[in-house]
C-alpha cells in the first residue's frame, strides 16, 4: 500500500525514456549528496552551482520548459511544455529542497512572457540560452509597489537614435544573480509619443554594465535579488509586450506558474511525513509507543488524509489545465485553488506532524527543520491565499447554478498523463470574463460516493451552504468586506476541492485511470481513503461555518444559516484503526541517508 512518492521505489515508467532518465538523475543527485551535505549547504546559503551544472548537462530545464514549436527551432526534439512531467519535476524538487526548486520556479515565470510573446527574435534568443543551460527570472515586484501590476517605477524612455533607456529598480527577483535573461515589467515614460505611460515587458541581460545587482534580500541558498537598471539600453528586439498585452502576459504567466507551488508543497509534506512517522513510531514515552496515544493517531491520520487529498486535487486540476481551450476555461477556477488551498493544506500537514514530533522538528540534522520554515513561503508567493480566494469567488454563482438548471455541457475529461505540448497555456488571451465561465453539474461526482458516510454528510453541508448563499447573500457592504468574503470563499473552495478529488477517485476506481508510473499513482486507492479524507472536509466546513457565524459584519440571517452547515464527521473505530495502521506502515519506508 503506497500513495506517496518514495524515491527508493520511484520509477516514472509512464514517461518516455529521456524524461524518465532526467527525473531519476535528479533523485540520484540529491540521494548521493545526502542529508548532511544538503543541510550544510542550506544553512550556509551556498549557491547550488553543482545542481545547475546537472540541469545544463542533462538539459532538464531546456526540455521541460521549452514549448515544442520553439524546441523544433533550436534542435531540441524532446522539448515540450508537458504539465504531466512538470508536475513530477516540481514534486521531486520540493521533496528534497525548496531552494533548488526555486531556481526552476522563477525560471518558469521568467520564460512565461517570452513564450507568450510574438517577438520571434527574443523567443529564439531565449531558447538558445535555455538550451545552453541558462536559468531565468521574472522582474515584476518592486520594493514600493510589491507585485502591483498597475504601478511601476521602472521607466523606459525613448532614445532619439532608436531604442529605449531603462531606469529603475526591482525587488524580490529570483535568480537575479545568475539569470541568462530577466523578463522585466515596467512602463513607458508618460511623455512617450507612441505609448505614453503604457505597460511594457522587456528582456534584460544581467551581465550588462547597466545592471547593478544590489543584494540577496533573503537569507538562504535561493538568490532573491534586488537590482537597479542605470541607463540600460533596450532595443526594439528586446520588447516582449506593450500596453494591455503586457498586463495580460503578467497575469497569464502567474496562471502558468502558480500551480507549481502546490506541487512543491506536496513534496515537502511527503518527505516530512516519512521522517515524522518513523520518529514517532519508534519512540517510547511513559512506557508507551508514541503512536499508541489517541491524539497522535488522530493527528497522523488527519495529516495523511490531507496529504493524499492534496495530491489528488492537484493531479485532477492538471487534467483540466491540459484540456483547456477557448471553449473550456474552467481551469481558471481550479488554478487558484491549487495555489491557495493545496499550499495552505501543506501548512496544516506540517503543523500536525510537528505537534507529533515536537522538539525533534527543531533539530538541525533533520529534514523537518527546514520543511517547517519552507512550507510557510508557498501560500504567500505568486499571489497570497487571500488574493486567490477572492478570485475564486468570481466563479461561485455559475458553479452553484450548474446544479440548479444552469449547467453547461462539456466533453468528459479523462486523466491526462499523455506526452503532449500544452500550448493553450501560452494562448490564453486577455484576462477577462471570469464570471461568465460555465460549469457542468458537479453533483454526479458526489452521487457516485453517496454511500460513504462522510460524503453523505458533506452533501448536507453543501446544501446548507447553497441555502446560505441563496437566502442570505452578501450585502452590498459585505461585497467590499474582504474579511467576510475570505471565509465565504473558503467554504466555497472546500466544495470545489472535494469535487475534483471525488472525480479523481472515480476515474481510478471505476475506469482504471490511476496514473501508474508517476508520483500521482492511485493504484492503491480505496473508498476507505476517500471517506477518511471527506471526514476532514466535514470538520473544515464546520470550522469555516462557525467562523462565518462569528463575523462582525454577518447579519442575523447569515449567522443562523452558517450554523446550519455545522456537522460532525462519521469516524468508525475499526476503519480508523485500519487507516492508522496504513499510516504507520510508512515508518522506515524511506530515509535520506546522511
Amino acid at each position: 500500500m503506497a500513495l506517496l512518492f518514495n524515491p527508493a521505489t520511484y520509477n516514472p515508467s509512464s514517461f518516455d525514456e529521456a524524461t524518465r532518465s532526467r527525473l531519476l538523475a535528479l533523485v540520484d543527485f540529491f540521494e548521493t549528496k545526502g542529508l548532511a551535505r544538503n543541510k550544510e549547504e542550506y544553512y550556509s546559503g551556498e549557491w547550488y552551482t553543482d545542481f545547475l551544472d546537472l540541469i545544463a548537462r542533462d538539459k532538464i530545464f531546456a526540455t521541460f520548459a521549452t514549448p515544442a514549436e520553439v524546441g523544433a527551432q533550436t534542435g531540441t526534439p524532446d522539448a515540450r511544455w508537458d504539465l504531466a512531467r512538470i508536475n513530477e519535476l516540481n514534486e521531486v524538487l520540493g521533496f528534497y529542497s525548496l531552494a533548488h526548486w526555486y531556481a526552476w520556479q522563477v525560471s518558469v515565470l521568467g520564460l512565461g512572457p517570452v513564450w507568450l510573446s510574438g517577438n520571434e527574435t527574443a523567443r529564439k534568443e531565449v531558447a538558445g540560452l535555455l538550451e545552453d543551460g541558462s536559468i531565468f527570472g521574472f522582474g515584476l515586484s518592486e520594493r514600493e509597489h510589491g507585485a502591483d501590476i498597475y504601478s511601476s517605477d521602472m521607466i523606459l524612455r525613448r532614445n532619439p537614435s532608436g531604442g529605449f533607456t531603462a531606469n529603475g529598480g526591482k525587488w524580490y527577483i529570483g535568480n537575479g544573480n545568475a539569470a541568462g535573461r530577466l523578463s522585466v515589467y515596467g512602463k513607458f515614460a508618460d511623455d512617450d509619443p507612441q505609448h505614453p505611460g503604457e505597460h511594457v515587458f522587456f528582456l534584460v541581460d544581467p551581465s550588462h554594465s547597466g545592471y547593478e545587482l544590489l543584494k540577496n534580500v533573503v537569507a538562504g541558498q535561493m538568490f532573491v535579488a534586488a537590482f537597479e537598471l542605470h541607463d540600460y539600453p533596450v532595443a526594439e528586439t528586446d520588447i516582449l509586450h506593450v500596453g494591455k498585452p503586457a498586463f495580460d502576459a503578467a497575469l497569464a504567466t502567474v496562471n502558468v506558474g502558480k500551480v507549481n507551488l502546490g506541487w512543491a508543497s506536496i513534496g515537502i509534506c511527503e518527505h516530512s511525513f516519512y521522517e515524522a512517522v518513523t520518529h514517532a513510531h519508534n519512540r517510547i514515552l511513559y512506557g508507551n509507543r508514541v503512536t499508541d496515544f489517541p491524539h497522535v493517531r488522530r493527528m497522523l491520520a488527519d495529516a495523511y488524509a490531507r496529504l493524499v487529498a492534496m495530491k489528488m486535487f492537484a493531479a485532477r486540476s492538471t487534467d483540466y489545465f491540459r484540456t483547456a481551450s477557448e471553449d473550456d476555461r474552467r481551469f481558471l477556477l481550479f488554478n487558484p485553488i491549487t495555489k491557495a488551498k493545496v499550499t495552505s493544506e501543506g501548512e496544516r500537514v506540517i503543523d500536525l506532524l510537528w505537534d507529533v514530533i515536537a522538539a525533534r522538528g527543531f533539530e538541525r540534522d533533520t529534514y523537518f527543520s527546514r520543511a517547517a520554515s519552507d512550507i510557510r513561503a508557498l501560500p504567500k508567493l505568486e499571489g497570497t491565499v487571500h488574493v486567490n480566494i477572492a478570485l475564486v469567488l468570481k466563479f461561485m454563482p455559475r458553479y452553484l447554478g450548474a446544479a440548479h438548471g444552469a449547467a453547461q455541457d462539456y466533453p468528459k475529461i479523462p486523466v491526462r498523463q499523455d506526452a503532449a505540448d500544452d500550448t493553450y497555456l501560452f494562448h490564453q488571451g486577455p484576462a477577462k470574463g471570469l464570471g461568465s465561465i460555465g460549469f457542468s453539474d458537479w453533483r454526479p461526482a458526489f452521487d457516485r460516493f453517496a454511500h460513504l458516510p462522510n460524503v453523505a454528510v458533506f452533501r448536507e453541508q453543501i446544501d446548507a451552504f447553497t441555502q446560505l448563499v441563496l437566502t442570505a447573500p452578501p450585502t452590498e457592504a459585505q461585497q467590499k468586506d474582504l474579511d467576510y468574503l475570505q471565509v465565504l470563499g473558503q467554504l466555497f473552495t472546500q466544495i470545489v476541492y472535494a469535487q475534483l478529488i471525488l472525480e479523481s477517485a472515480a476515474l481510478a476506481l471505476d475506469h482504471g485511470q490511476t496514473r501508474p508510473g508517476s508520483v500521482s499513482d492511485l493504484s492503491d486507492l480505496t473508498e476507505a481513503h476517500l471517506d477518511r479524507m471527506v471526514a476532514v472536509f466535514v470538520n473544515d466546513m464546520s470550522g469555516y461555518a462557525v467562523e462565518l457565524h462569528g463575523q462582525a459584519s454577518a447579519t442575523d440571517d447569515q449567522s443562523k444559516a452558517a450554523l446550519n452547515i455545522v456537522r460532525k464527521p462519521v469516524i468508525d473505530s475499526a476503519a480508523e484503526n485500519a487507516f492508522v495502521g496504513e499510516v504507520l506502515s510508512y515508518s522506515g519506508a524511506y530515509e535520506l541517508k546522511a
